[in-house]
């Protein structure tokens, strides 16, 4: 018996400690903005090297070419 009230108890404060999607207290575009700034971040910090290194790509290929082409008429 002392378990059930335990239990219903538990339950009662779980669905009054979560906040309601009608409730005007908490103001929907401040809870949604951080996470949109932080997913921004977070894509730019992973897109930078990505796009240093799709930069520099034509320049190893090439650069990697001529020394293979350089071993070529070393006669290796």
């Amino acid at each position: 018996m002392r378990i059930a009230f335990i239990l219903i108890f538990l339950c009662l404060t779980a669905c009054m400690a979560t906040p309601q999607a009608n409730d005007p207290a908490l103001p929907t575009a401040t809870l949604e903005t951080p996470k949109k700034e932080a997913n921004n971040e977070m894509r730019d910090a992973i897109q930078a090297p990505i796009e240093k290194a799709k930069q520099v790509e034509d320049q190893v290929l090439d650069g990697a070419e001529k020394q293979k082409a350089d071993i070529e008429a070393a006669g290796g």
